[in-house]
């Protein structure tokens, strides 16, 4: 799975590509019912941390990561040498209030590097309808604009962060993907999605890598997979690989790494994480 050129150079210039075709039909419905399993066995819902560090609590998210469709573009945009930060989920209930505020995810993970870049799998429709991620070109360069807190309850990220001024929705526009299709943007890019309107779950997977040269630079201990290449920096402890769902041994991992995680995204928040 590989870019044209065309692909790469708007992604450098307006910091955003999509659609990238990834998986099968048969792969999808396989993943989605995994996920509906993982679901099941915590009574409907993911418990809150199994959204956050996706591959330490589920094996396919695991293998996910390491799938070669999904690298290979990656590798054209920030190198050979890849680690995988985080893996979260981002599920809207059809009907459901649920949106992602104007944001740039620079703000608050405290990575250094500006070569971050996220893959957004989606393993049902996200379309306009349904709550598909709309992006503000060309704000991944110059200087992060300004953000507030809002705790908004029906608001999917941590801190309900939002961008202040700066934005202009005539400009705005809108990544809609086919199940089995990801799209791929820089962490710095204004970025947000509405409600979902459909009559199907919207559930997107979203997987965040980076070169091995990039620090934490908030957190005192972070820790991340080498999906591809080397790490010749080690700025990053090597994660576990889980020997499947639930791992006893990824999960201990799991639970010190979400305490760090955690302590990154509501470094200078008014308000501890949600409970």
């Amino acid at each position: 799975m590989r870019l044209d050129a065309a692909a790469v150079d708007q992604f450098r210039t307006r910091g955003y590509f999509s659609p990238v075709d990834v998986l099968e039909p048969a792969e999808v419905a396989g993943l989605r019912r995994q996920l509906q399993a993982a679901e099941a066995a915590q009574g409907g819902k993911l418990h809150g941390t199994h959204r956050i560090r996706a591959y330490l609590p589920f094996r396919w998210v695991y293998d996910l990561i390491h799938d070669p469709r999904v690298l290979d573009p990656v590798e054209q945009l920030i190198g050979p040498d890849i680690l995988c930060w985080n893996v979260f989920f981002w599920i809207k209930e059809p009907g459901s209030k649920s949106f992602i505020s104007w944001h740039q995810d620079t703000t608050y993970w405290g990575l250094s590097s500006d070569k971050v870049v996220t893959a957004w799998l989606a393993l049902s429709e996200a379309s306009e309808r349904s709550g598909c991620m709309r992006v503000m070109p060309g704000t991944h360069r110059g200087e992060v604009l300004a953000h507030e807190d809002t705790f908004d309850e029906h608001n999917l990220l941590t801190r309900g962060q939002s961008i202040v001024a700066g934005i202009d929705e005539a400009r705005a526009v809108s990544m809609p993907l086919a199940a089995g299709q990801m799209s791929m943007h820089n962490y710095r890019l204004a970025h947000a999605s509405g409600p979902n309107h459909g009559d199907d779950r919207r559930i997107g997977v979203s997987m965040h890598f980076m070169p091995p040269d990039t620090r934490q630079i908030v957190g005192d201990w972070d820790a991340a997979v080498l999906v591809r290449g080397r790490d010749g920096y080690g700025h990053f402890e090597s994660v576990p690989e889980p020997d499947g769902d639930l791992d006893p041994t990824a999960m201990a991992f799991h639970k010190r790494l979400i305490d760090s995680t955690l302590k990154v995204l509501y470094h200078g928040a008014a308000q501890g994480p949600r409970t």
